[in-house]
């Protein structure tokens, strides 16, 4: 019989992040709460960073398979439809080497993780001083003013480009690539 630790050497990490959880009082969803859920779907060291649904986890399963898991067992037992991302650490590196943003402030340096690679590369927007460049499936955007105050938003990429998205910000990123790591 294997022991616990070889079947976990033989899977991958993954980061794993929701769109909408915890926002403005909507889809209230304890993370803890989450954890449990996450472990009976058979996914190992389990760990989440702040409320608004961000998760490290091993798997033996793909990537596409546990987006479709995670958001199954979402509405399940919380009754939420929350849209999910999941990534490698490789594709998680790779998104944070091509931010054309690491010369501007970190708290004005946002990533717009998308469901795909959009087949549009860019539209017209009155967006002030803020600025976004879309690479492969990312969208940077340096919201100059912060992202509260931005017209570069979640609803407005996905309106766009036709894709599912959700943001995090520099910090979230790069803690989120640390923490897949301590499990990796």
């Amino acid at each position: 019989m294997r022991s616990r630790e070889s079947i976990l050497y033989r899977m991958k990490t993954y980061i794993a992040i929701l769109r909408g959880i915890n926002v403005s009082g909507k889809n209230k969803l304890p993370m803890q709460e989450l954890r449990t859920m996450l472990e009976k779907l058979n996914y190992y060291e389990v760990k989440t960073y702040i409320q608004s649904g961000n998760i490290v986890l091993k798997s033996s399963e793909e990537a596409s398979e546990i987006e479709k898991t995670i958001k199954v067992g979402i509405a399940d037992t919380f009754g939420y439809d929350v849209s999910v991302l999941v990534r490698t650490i490789t594709a998680w590196e790779k998104a944070i080497a091509n931010n054309p943003y690491t010369t501007v402030e970190e708290k004005q340096q946002y990533f717009t993780f998308l469901s795909e690679t959009p087949e549009i590369k860019s539209f017209d927007i009155d967006a002030k001083a803020d600025t976004y460049q879309i690479i492969d499936d990312i969208v940077y955007v340096n919201a100059v003013g912060g992202y509260g105050k931005t017209k570069l938003t979640n609803n407005l990429f996905e309106k766009k480009l036709n894709v599912t998205a959700t943001t995090r910000n520099l910090k979230t990123t790069l803690k989120l690539l640390a923490l897949a790591k301590e499990i990796n």
